[in-house]
């Protein structure tokens, strides 16, 4: 699946197309609609790794393998297609992570198919409006681009109200709340 960004701001418009999506194998094919809910980071527990779960982190490679089960042993569910996607960390296994992304489906993959690099995606679960990219932030501040939703885009810092972000030939803030990618409060620096 492909979504469409259109930023647009000081008399010109830029569109950038993002292949976030993933082939799925018929057998696990869900036609169920989910509804994500932005809520606060749980408490972390630390995994294998040392690092804290749940976190988020974003997809190293444009090819992605996500499986059944922490295992090669187990059947490949569907494929990435998108590098710098953001997803969930929830669970650890070894050197296996279980992830979830924007749209709540959940799957494992290799921890070295995973980056750090902290991505977010602007407004995923699916409202048609368009996320302004202001200059400062501030409710009130100008406006440098709108987002499409789905736009997918590097994060700087955040405040925990606010984020900077990178999206293709511009970069600003977005309220933190219009972001999936970020927990509600986090701060980043």
């Amino acid at each position: 699946m492909a979504i469409a960004g259109i930023c647009v701001g000081a008399g010109f418009v830029a569109t950038a197309i993002f292949s976030i999506g993933f082939s799925q194998d018929s057998a696990t094919a869900n036609n169920t609609t989910k509804t994500l809910v932005s809520e606060t980071r749980p408490n972390s527990n630390l995994g294998p790794s040392g690092l804290p779960v749940p976190r988020f982190v974003s997809l190293k490679r444009n090819k992605v393998n996500v499986r059944k089960g922490p295992s090669t042993d187990h059947r490949v569910t569907w494929i990435y297609t998108s590098k710098g996607y953001p997803v969930e960390i929830i669970a650890e296994s070894d050197n296996w992570r279980r992830i979830r992304d924007a749209q709540g489906d959940e799957g494992w993959v290799f921890h070295s198919l995973l980056s750090g690099t902290r991505t977010s995606v602007v407004a995923p679960w699916g409202d048609a409006t368009q996320v302004p990219l202001l200059s400062e932030p501030l409710s009130g501040a100008t406006a440098v681009a709108s987002l499409s939703s789905g736009v997918m885009g590097s994060i700087g810092k955040c405040t925990g109200q606010w984020c900077m972000i990178a999206v293709p030939g511009f970069s600003g803030w977005v309220r933190q709340d219009r972001l999936w990618g970020v927990y509600p409060g986090e701060q980043i620096e």
